[in-house]
């Protein structure tokens, strides 16, 4: 009796795993951004996220959620963050709509105010694997990280004087780098 129970339960985890695999290498499973997500992916991706996230113990900020901060965050965001996550009070970047998965826009409806400054640490420092999201770890200070992390956190309450730095520089249309006339044809700007 308990013999049957092992080798069925042994024979249904392979037969589990061949279809899995199955699945995969016949070419069933969704690979272009264009394809629906697979069954339960947004489900399971965010599950192993957030244990990822709380296995850390990420230690409380080391910079206070003030304007200084804010404004250094900012430097920061624009810099590093806004072409993909957008400002406020702009359209998503082309470059940003055409990415899977979407890449949320952090500055439109409620984007990561409800998420402590410690979690939105946590993946601008280790990136988010199979996302387009990069560690920015090397790429800046732990302080950067931080001011980054509370800007974000606290972008539903900021003062006037760090949303007039939020502005963009330029018009959305002069972000999108320009490509490069190809040698031997005629540019299409022109002076008059």
């Amino acid at each position: 009796m308990i013999k049957g129970i092992v080798i069925g339960f042994i024979l249904a985890i392979a037969i589990s795993v061949g279809c899995v695999f199955f699945y995969f290498s016949a070419g069933l499973a969704p690979v272009a951004t264009a394809d629906p997500p697979m069954p339960f992916e947004k489900k399971l991706a965010n599950m192993a996220l957030d244990a990822h996230i709380e296995k850390q113990h990420i230690p409380p900020s080391s910079v206070p959620a003030d304007e200084p901060n804010f404004l250094a965050g900012v430097t920061v965001y624009k810099q590093h963050c806004a072409l993909c996550h957008g400002l406020p009070g702009q359209p998503p970047m082309d470059y940003a709509t055409t990415m899977f998965p979407k890449t949320p826009q952090l500055f439109r409806g409620k984007g990561v105010i409800d998420d402590p400054a410690s979690e939105s640490y946590s993946k601008t420092a280790n990136g988010i694997r199979l996302s387009g999201m990069p560690s920015f770890k090397t790429k800046l200070t732990d302080t950067q990280l931080w001011q980054v992390s509370e800007l974000l956190a606290h972008a539903n309450e900021i003062p006037d004087s760090v949303k007039r730095v939020l502005i963009p520089d330029s018009p959305p249309s002069a972000l999108t780098p320009s490509l490069p006339s190809a040698p031997g044809t005629a540019s299409s700007t022109h002076t008059p």
